[in-house]
């Protein structure tokens, strides 16, 4: 008998395979979303019922608990019918009002749900975290951290000249790379540091930094060499912003913002878009992270700049030293989220 293996197969066999594997992995991928998403639904509509019961028969915490003894028993096989988790289904039918079919948080797993439930302050946070969760892909854990570093907040603040410098909606793009301020704080680095030192600890942790850039930038290089008529000049971190297709040139100071940063910051960013930049691109823009600032010299300086550029401060930590110190690192965070939830499988099956 003839090993299929020795079949003379056809000259595009290989890529035929490679066609129908990527099929497969997409109906898996699409199968698993689409349970998820019938999962949320159902948690969101019991949170609603729990919501109404309350309202109307003032409902308390016993009966909700003899509720959730009761769902088990008919479903031994579920194991998010816990009294705790329909507190959650609680909490999510207040936070989202609305019917969730079409809305982002409907395609997120119910981990990354009870996060935003748990460090979601307003609704318009809880939107946003649960947008940028689907948009990006991230992980419990990344959400997790984004929502305690606060990015919502730190995004698209950072001082700039975009709106006169680009044309919008560009402009309103290119704002939205620039936070303020940026969190080095997982560089373990404390009080003073050259510039040279910071910038290699950034490369360093390369992961971490384009993690606390955003979405979309791609690292392009450290002290990128540039000859102008043999003047050799040195951009400090070149990165690529792949989704709004464009270079973007990051210099470091450590000390507080002065103009003269400004004039070279709109060299490096003429000289990229000039020698680098392909017509395809979009414009080059520069974003200048110092140590500290005043806002209204930025803004003197940036209205002079004929470069697309946004000046951002950096700092280590979020909170004072004695409050980092009282507070658990994220690693004990994320590991007590996980033996709760551990805990609770196990009670769910007995």
């Amino acid at each position: 008998m003839t090993d299929a293996r020795d079949l003379a197969l056809p000259s595009d066999y290989g890529d035929l395979l490679g066609q129908l594997k990527e099929r497969v992995r997409a109906a898996r991928t699409k199968a698993i979303r689409t349970v998820n998403t019938q999962l949320i639904e159902l948690y969101w509509s019991i949170g609603k019922t729990i919501l109404e019961r309350q309202d109307d028969q003032s409902w308390g915490s016993g009966v909700i608990g003899r509720l959730a003894d009761d769902l088990r028993a008919e479903f031994p096989e579920m194991k998010g019918l816990s009294r705790r988790n329909l507190f959650y289904m609680r909490g999510f039918a207040a936070a989202w009002v609305e019917p969730i079919v079409q809305q982002p948080v409907a395609q997120l797993p119910w981990g990354h749900i009870t996060v935003l439930l748990d460090k979601g302050a307003t609704p318009e946070e809880r939107f946003w975290y649960a947008a940028s969760a689907v948009q990006y892909g991230w992980s419990r854990n990344v959400l997790l951290n984004m929502m305690m570093n606060r990015t919502m907040e730190r995004t698209g603040a950072a001082p700039s000249n975009f709106v006169q410098q680009l044309v919008a909606p560009e402009s309103e793009l290119a704002q939205q790379i620039a936070k303020d301020p940026y969190n080095f704080e997982f560089l373990g680095l404390s009080g003073e540091v050259a510039e040279r030192d910071l910038e290699n600890a950034l490369t360093s942790r390369i992961t971490e930094t384009l993690r606390e850039l955003g979405p979309g930038f791609s690292f392009v290089g450290r002290q990128v060499h540039f000859d102008v008529d043999g003047d050799d000049f040195y951009i400090d971190l070149l990165f690529f912003h792949i989704e709004q297709s464009r270079y973007v040139v990051v210099e470091l100071k450590t000390g507080k913002f002065q103009p003269e940063y400004a004039g070279k910051l709109n060299f490096y960013v003429a000289l990229v878009d000039d020698t680098l930049r392909r017509d395809h691109h979009n414009e080059t823009i520069g974003i200048l992270i110092c140590g500290t600032k005043n806002d209204r010299s930025v803004r003197y300086s940036l209205g002079r700049s004929s470069s697309p550029m946004a000046v951002a401060a950096y700092t280590y930590d979020l909170l004072p030293a004695a409050e980092q110190r009282a507070l658990p690192d994220e690693v004990h965070v994320v590991a007590a989220l996980e033996w709760a939830e551990l805990a609770e499988g196990s009670s769910d099956d007995q």
